[in-house]
């Protein structure tokens, strides 16, 4: 989804990885801190960091699971109905792309461009398919050519003022702990010692950052479902299984839910180990 990779959906640019900011493992610049304002409760802090450690786990084998269902999933239709209805997509929203498959026998035409070869090479194996706005291309694998249809959604958002800066909201959004960090800071300590707005609601605020591209991902899912219907009557022949398309996506959009989720995790996570 803004690259539907099928083992996170993304693109930034070409696809994008959420992982390293919730998995673990992230250290974040610690910053000077007066702490004698403030009497903390060190077993409180040490146990909610230790369940939000749990909890970061718990998500990445969430989006692993998701992940694995939809490299596992079914196709909705053949190929060659995925080619037609990419192409109607193309001609009604008068999109500017080119369209490719990969494999492993055709990835090589990329090559040229090592930093695309890598992403074109996670394509070939069939794990992602993305849209690259710079080069006006969308590419899917040939296992799993459903997915450009999700890829042509994005290129029809990219046409939208406020659906592209959603897109482009992710290239800034895993940078939320550490804003959230500066901001707490310089919000400064309560007066009364409480826990300021940003120190409270973290998590949240976390979230938040990363709910644009949720938006728009789910956007492109749903321009690509909805591409099918507007096929001439009679130009798709064979099975056409449009709730194994939505399955499909469903999977991949709870991939985007969840790196939102860990995105709050990391913002939380920030703050206590600065607090």
């Amino acid at each position: 989804m803004n690259t539907i990779s099928v083992n996170n959906y993304s693109q930034l640019p070409y696809t994008n990885s959420y992982s390293p900011y919730w998995q673990g493992g992230v250290e974040y610049p610690y910053y000077n801190q007066n702490r004698e304002e403030r009497v903390e409760n060190p077993a409180k802090t040490l146990g909610l960091a230790a369940l939000l450690q749990a909890v970061a786990v718990g998500l990445q084998k969430g989006s692993e699971f998701f992940a694995k269902k939809l490299e596992a999933g079914k196709e909705f239709t053949s190929a060659e109905n995925v080619n037609k209805i990419a192409d109607s997509m193309i001609k009604s929203n008068k999109l500017d792309v080119t369209v490719d498959f990969i494999d492993h026998a055709n990835k090589y035409r990329y090559s040229a461009n090592p930093a695309l070869y890598n992403e074109i090479e996670t394509v070939a194996n069939g794990k992602n398919a993305f849209y690259l706005d710079e080069a006006k291309l969308a590419v899917a694998p040939k296992t799993k050519p459903s997915l450009i249809l999700h890829e042509l959604g994005h290129a029809s958002n990219s046409k939208n003022f406020i659906l592209k800066m959603l897109q482009k909201s992710r290239r800034y959004a895993m940078a939320a702990p550490m804003v959230l960090l500066i901001a707490s800071k310089l919000l400064g300590k309560r007066e009364d010692g409480q826990k300021n707005f940003i120190e409270r609601n973290a998590f949240g605020l976390g979230f938040a950052a990363f709910l644009p591209t949720i938006i728009e991902e789910g956007t492109a899912s749903l321009k690509g479902i909805n591409a099918i219907k507007k096929v001439p009557q009679g130009v798709l022949k064979g099975a056409l299984n449009k709730n194994v398309l939505k399955r499909n996506y469903l999977l991949a959009l709870a991939t985007y839910v969840i790196a939102g989720l860990g995105l709050g995790v990391a913002s939380k996570q920030t703050i206590i180990e600065n607090s």
